[in-house]
């Protein structure tokens, strides 16, 4: 029988202890005091046995929460109780099927960033094969740092150790934006420092001894006329401009000005989301005006085989290098760059001449801004002194840069 009535809910009022005003079959109403849970706090309590243990299941405030609603609430917990299942634990399954999980957040994350493909492709397979298995279903608000951890073992286990710390980073960057929006509070993933193994930092594989840079270019030329001619002509450019290998796959005809010698690399296609200008070198000029008469008819200066729609695989260069006897641990086509920056260095350039043409990152952006505007003259200097260089030591010249550099840039 029910002993209390909406009137004498109504006039319960908060005392120096809590008090519980019981309702029957389990449901009673918990009035606490003044402070410091605020005037006259009540709340609704069912107290029921599971499992051999006694446990408690709230149901809501009052007056949000009516007398009447309450026993509704009542009846079907107690319903769950008669057909064997916890209300508590049923309730927690709600909320995560109703919840923002992580993989709810990640697809999301995802898809307001603007990524190049290889970036998006990259970022999906890690979120797929290594955080969605374990956390996907999980409310991302509920997730905690040893889940996390847990998701990273099986590739700690293999070595994977690299692998391990992107993954880590990529989670933690879902939980960043979940935090940003409101779905989150805490970001375990920043927990985990120094609770896996730390990788070791490899530099790629770079030629910068002057003889054997000659070799390789030797050995590119010897290339030509033996692949793919989207492949060929990548590889012989790629030295001379020294961009990233994947703003050079994506080249479209229309970033380039043969008859100024310019090539506009979009923001959109570069690491820092800065527009990048590379001076072209005569050589290179005349080498993009051959490849024009082969790949001139679609949009990519190096088109997927059988395709024009699409430009070279990520893989393509490197697969060239392997071809002309080049292995992993010797070259890499990202390893153009490194062979550029320590051979430029070395020859005494201008240190930020150099940098602003490897597009590394300017601190200030009112310095960076100059410079990209009033360094252009240097730059084109640099990379015609650069192209005459490597010319050289392809043909077998002595590495002499310092009169050449003398005349290029004085």
């Amino acid at each position: 029988m029910a002993h209390l009535t909406e009137a004498r809910v109504r006039a319960a009022h908060a005392k120096e202890k809590e008090q519980k005003l019981r309702d029957g079959r389990g449901l009673h109403l918990l009035v606490k005091p003044s402070w410091p849970y605020g005037p006259g706090s009540k709340l609704w309590r069912f107290r029921y046995r599971f499992g051999g243990r006694e446990s408690m299941l709230s149901l809501g405030s009052w007056p949000e929460v009516s007398l009447k609603r309450a026993r509704e609430l009542l009846e079907e917990a107690r319903r769950l109780v008669a057909n064997g299942q916890d209300p508590a634990a049923h309730r927690r399954a709600q909320q995560v099927a109703t919840a923002d999980t992580f993989k709810a957040l990640a697809t999301e994350w995802l898809q307001k960033r603007h990524l190049a493909p290889a970036t998006l492709e990259r970022d999906t397979w890690m979120l797929r094969d290594h955080l969605l298995p374990s956390l996907g279903s999980k409310a991302i608000s509920a997730i905690t740092a040893p889940e996390v951890l847990a998701a990273l073992r099986s590739l700690e286990s293999r070595g994977k150790l690299a692998t391990v710390h992107r993954v880590r980073q990529l989670a933690g960057r879902v939980f960043k934006y979940a935090i940003a929006t409101g779905r989150a509070m805490h970001n375990p993933a920043a927990d985990l420092t120094g609770a896996v193994a730390s990788s070791k930092t490899t530099n790629r594989a770079a030629i910068t001894e002057p003889r054997r840079v000659g070799e390789l270019l030797r050995a590119i030329d010897g290339y030509i006329g033996r692949g793919q001619a989207s492949a060929e002509y990548a590889l012989k450019m790629l030295p001379y401009v020294f961009v990233r290998p994947g703003e050079l796959r994506g080249a479209q005809w229309s970033e380039f000005d043969l008859d100024d010698g310019v090539w506009r690399i979009p923001a959109a296609r570069m690491k820092m989301k800065e527009l990048h200008i590379v001076p072209l070198a005569p050589q290179i000029v005349d080498l993009l005006r051959q490849l024009q008469s082969i790949n001139g008819s679609g949009p990519y200066l190096f088109p997927g085989l059988g395709t024009s729609d699409r430009p070279i695989s990520e893989n393509t260069l490197n697969a060239a290098l392997r071809r002309i006897g080049y292995s992993k641990d010797q070259m890499t086509a990202h390893g153009f760059r490194a062979m550029a920056s320590t051979l430029l260095n070395e020859l005494n350039f201008p240190p930020d001449v150099i940098e602003l043409q490897l597009a590394h990152k300017e601190r200030s952006k009112v310095r960076a801004a100059y410079n990209r505007a009033q360094r252009l003259p240097e730059r084109r200097k640099l990379m015609e002194a650069w192209a005459d260089y490597l010319d050289g030591l392809k043909n077998g010249a002595p590495a002499k840069i310092v009169n050449l550099h003398t005349a290029r840039l004085a």
